[in-house]
């Protein structure tokens, strides 16, 4: 189990995330006496009451004004058993792009339900955005069961419709009260018939363990260190799995090879590094390496043989996988610019440590969830979002106003089987680092290799 959980919030407007965040912070005693004395004292102004929980996180004047949230709010509080880091993400509908910000980062999204009013199209479209954002564990929050005498076949009914939009997905059902604090901390004598965790206890027990070093090594280059004229290194951090000296690393989308020769820190040299760790790499070959290149590792090679590593968590061996090369590739695309996604419109795309020009098949308005089809003019190197967050994952810019305009979950390459080459002949050297990808072996990638030179040049 993590020492550190990530949760947001998500739901429709007025479904009382804010209180519930408050009600769990001042419960838990996890705000300051200064913080309840400027809450207590806003929440006469508000006739909301002795406190307003909402307003421990409702910062904004704005947010006060109109009694919703607009902005990601993050707070950071601790029990005894764990760590915790919450954002409370908008209900509103104009604020979409929001709660997708605040859900990026979490292991856990909390849905919450007005009991009184049931699933709405908000609830079902923050709960697909988690789904997509790779979320896999929710908590099923129905809230303000004191306004219908917690009856336990509305609690149910909630829960059933969920059940279809969560599919495949693990989640938590609570029936609370964040107004009164009915299972919020601990448990409550008003729901006789529920007998799982209350909300806090649930959270801080939840395994959610991330293990990126069970994943294929991935490490996209930020940065081609060259100090002197006798070192070389391409510096980033490991976004996944893990690498060790004399791994043998293929460099994407060239396809070229070399052996890791030194892992380079501030602190000295290391054998081995893992995600997420920030390094330098230096090869035991200059080969042509770039910032938003790749480095993988190389199938059937390597230091711990036959492609396959350990995690450094769990002790599990992993098959080391190549990763896609491409320049159309599949995606669902959470759209986040008030002016509407153009088709006719070049946008820039930043995928990992690459930044590009881009074309995107079909339009989307704000807010709009939909699966579009990618055409960039260089090629990227990805994985699937639902197997890799780090290389499955980019955003959207619009050139003229630098505004992130979209966030994208990468599904797979193009269905029309054109990896590479969107908008032209596949060059040479596109060829023959394809070729040597789907290689089990150097020998094997050589041969492809000569075969495909032979095709070209005859």
């Amino acid at each position: 189990m993590s020492g550190l959980l990530r949760i947001c919030t998500a739901g429709s407007v007025d479904d009382g995330k804010s209180t519930l965040i408050g009600r769990m912070l001042h419960d838990s005693q996890s705000v300051f006496e200064d913080q309840v004395h400027s809450v207590r004292n806003a929440s006469k102004n508000r006739g909301a009451g002795p406190i307003d929980f909402s307003l421990f996180t409702d910062g904004l004047k704005a947010e006060r004004e109109q009694g919703i949230t607009i902005d990601v709010a993050y707070r950071y509080f601790a029990t005894a058993r764990r760590k915790f880091i919450l954002a409370d993400t908008p209900g509103h509908e104009q604020y979409t792009r929001n709660m997708a910000t605040g859900a990026s980062t979490a292991d856990v999204a909390i849905l919450l339900v007005d009991a009184r009013q049931g699933v709405k199209a908000q609830s079902r479209r923050h709960a697909r955005i988690a789904r997509l954002l790779g979320i896999s564990d929710f908590v099923l929050a129905v809230n303000k069961m004191d306004l219908v005498d917690f009856d336990r076949d509305v609690f149910d009914g909630i829960c059933d419709d969920f059940e279809e939009i969560l599919g495949g997905a693990r989640f938590h059902a609570i029936p609370l009260s964040a107004l009164h604090g009915d299972n919020v901390i601990t448990s409550s004598d008003r729901t006789p018939w529920f007998e799982g965790p209350s909300l806090l206890e649930y959270l801080e027990t939840v395994d959610v363990t991330r293990d990126l070093t069970a994943l294929p090594f991935r490490f996209p280059v930020q940065l081609v260190a060259r100090p002197n004229d006798e070192f070389r290194g391409y510096a980033g951090q490991v976004a996944s799995g893990t690498i060790r000296v004399g791994d043998q690393v293929v460099a994407w989308p060239s396809g070229r090879t070399a052996r890791v020769k030194r892992i380079v820190t501030y602190d000295g040299d290391l054998e081995l590094a893992f995600a997420p760790m920030s390094v330098t790499l230096a090869l035991d070959d200059e080969i042509d390496i770039s910032r938003g290149d790749l480095l993988a590792l190389q199938q059937g090679e390597g230091g711990r043989g036959k492609g396959e590593g350990l995690s450094q968590e769990t002790g599990i061996r992993r098959k080391e996988e190549a990763p896609t090369v491409g320049q159309r590739f599949e995606a669902e695309v959470v759209w986040m610019d008030e002016r509407p996604l153009d088709p006719a419109r070049v946008y820039l795309l930043k995928h990992t440590s690459r930044t590009c020009t881009a074309e995107v098949s079909h339009t989307l308005l704000l807010n709009q969830i939909g699966t579009v089809t990618v055409s960039t003019a260089r090629p990227l190197v990805f994985d699937p979002y639902e197997a890799n967050r780090a290389t499955g994952s980019f955003i959207l810019i619009d050139p003229a106003t630098q505004f992130t305009a979209g966030a994208g979950m990468i599904v797979g390459a193009a269905r029309d089987g054109a990896a590479a080459g969107a908008r032209g002949p596949v060059s040479a050297a596109e060829r023959l680092a394809l070729a040597a990808r789907h290689a089990g072996s150097d020998a094997e990638a050589i041969e492809a290799v000569r075969k495909a030179l032979e095709e070209m040049l005859s």
